[in-house]
């Protein structure tokens, strides 16, 4: 029996998506066998941060009316030799079209043939956010710097107080900015981890090239030598039960910079 984690935030425009995928390849490159649930009906984005979005038969409603069974409105990743898959969400239609009852049992059926199942939330507090509770084990809180956001991350946290899931919430701190953070337009990541007073499960850089590879279907976590790509392997680990030291947060000097740049053109000083 696997594990099944909701990913949320009540804010919109966080990275629960970007996170959702990023972590689920990361845990299938480590031999896990990973199923993603896209719950924000009537929009869909999951599909297409994984490059899958041509290879959809059927979606989740599908499988609620028993147009499908189950396994038949799983798209493999065929990347990822048998270890990932995802069950889309249905996008002409409203998220009150399922049920808690349905998304749960959806979830547990899954969690029979899966090491981890990972339930992507849709933004708000509303029927979306209920039904992506209701079949959950635990949740990861994703928030990125900005007040408003660890603001909205500290009202899902209190809502899930309500639920008795049997894991303590974690936090993905998102999109950090050194320089920004450095000269205080930012709030650090004792203030974020103080104020929401859950635990940090990773944090992960901001880095542009997060949104260049998902907007072509491929996901940054595959690049070894990216900091963004680092903080989802480094999550993915924690969540296996690993050790792993925080990333520092090191803001790029002039000096390194310039640096990097004398080699590039072949200079020596």
């Amino acid at each position: 029996m696997g594990k099944a984690i909701v990913i949320t935030s009540g804010k919109g425009g966080v990275g629960k998506t970007t996170s959702t995928a990023n972590i689920g390849i990361a845990l299938a490159l480590m031999g896990k066998r990973v199923c993603l649930i896209d719950l924000d009906i009537g929009l869909r984005n999951l599909d297409v941060v994984l490059g899958l979005e041509n290879r959809i038969m059927y979606d989740i409603l599908d499988v609620v009316n028993k147009k499908v069974k189950l396994f038949q409105a799983l798209v493999k990743d065929k990347r990822f030799n048998d270890m990932l898959y995802l069950l889309p969400a249905a996008q002409s239609t409203d998220k009150n079209s399922l049920s808690e009852h349905q998304v749960k049992s959806i979830v547990d059926e899954i969690k029979m043939d899966f090491d981890y199942v990972f339930i992507d939330c849709p933004a708000g507090i509303e029927q979306g956010f209920v039904n992506s509770i209701a079949g959950a084990d635990g949740s990861i809180i994703v928030t990125t710097p900005e007040i408003s956001a660890v603001r909205d991350a500290d009202r899902v946290i209190g809502l899930l107080e309500k639920y008795s899931l049997k894991e303590n919430p974690k936090l993905i701190i998102n999109r950090i900015r050194p320089a920004i953070i450095e000269q205080g337009n930012a709030m650090d990541v004792d203030e974020i981890t103080r104020h929401l007073g859950i635990e940090l499960l990773g944090i992960v850089l901001d880095d542009d090239k997060v949104i260049s590879t998902s907007n072509h279907g491929k996901s940054i976590v595959m690049d070894d030598n990216n900091k963004a790509a680092n903080g989802y392997r480094n999550i993915a680990r924690r969540l296996e039960g690993e050790t792993v030291p925080l990333m520092k947060i090191e803001r790029e000097t002039k000096q390194g910079l310039w640096y990097r740049i004398s080699h590039l053109f072949g200079h020596d000083k």
